[in-house]
């Protein structure tokens, strides 16, 4: 049972999804709740009407927002994955997707205290693996924009991968083996009308798919 002044799991993985969401610029409502965590559309509808109960969400028509509770609620949940990701990777050498699973699991149970001193060995990491901000830290965005808008020809750097391509099944793992991580650097070698594109990256030529494209974030 949650101890006294905290959340159940599953109020800690609503809250984290409206705020990926919300941050991924999609629509917060049941239906993409649904579709984010694998549940049903009646199920979503429960929970979002005790949650409610609770002050953690508030609703206007079908759009879903998180409250001030909500929101710092969420803020915690996100900060503590992250931080785990960034952890599970670095120091202990899991793959992003191994990482990914691990830090769902990871980020109900860590402490402040472990916080603190996750945060303290991995010296004040502002982003997890993938490039998204540890809310709490001195993350600075970039000016990046999608992969997709990049000529033929011209270079990038790749900055992020939104949350919504690490629920993408398979999708880390082939980014991971494909070098298409933060901080690599590319250039776009063909690109077709649909963003469709192919990339010379890590010393291959890779395709990327629309879906892809469009939502992995780069600089150039």
């Amino acid at each position: 049972m949650p101890a006294a002044g905290e959340f159940h799991p599953a109020f800690e993985e609503y809250c984290e999804c409206i705020y990926e969401l919300r941050e991924d610029d999609l629509d917060v409502i049941q239906a993409r709740i649904a579709e984010r965590l694998l549940v049903s559309r009646p199920a979503v509808s429960e929970m979002i009407r005790r949650m409610e109960a609770e002050h953690l969400v508030a609703t206007t028509g079908t759009a879903i927002k998180l409250t001030s509770a909500g929101e710092e609620l969420a803020t915690k949940v996100v900060r503590r994955h992250r931080l785990a990701e960034r952890f599970l990777t670095d120091m202990l050498g899991l793959s992003w997707a191994e990482a990914h699973h691990e830090a769902g699991k990871w980020e109900h149970v860590i402490s402040a205290d472990v916080e603190q001193a996750m945060i303290r060995v991995l010296k004040d990491p502002t982003t997890c693996p993938h490039g998204n901000p540890i809310p709490g830290s001195a993350y600075h965005a970039p000016d990046a924009g999608p992969l997709a808008t990049i000529g033929v020809g011209a270079a990038f750097t790749v900055t992020r991968i939104p949350e919504e391509l690490e629920f993408t099944p398979g999708l880390l793992e082939f980014l991971e083996s494909s070098s298409i991580t933060p901080g690599k650097k590319g250039k776009v070698t063909a690109a077709s009308p649909d963003a469709t594109m192919t990339v010379e990256i890590g010393g291959h030529h890779v395709g990327v798919g629309a879906f892809a494209s469009s939502r992995i974030l780069v600089t150039h």
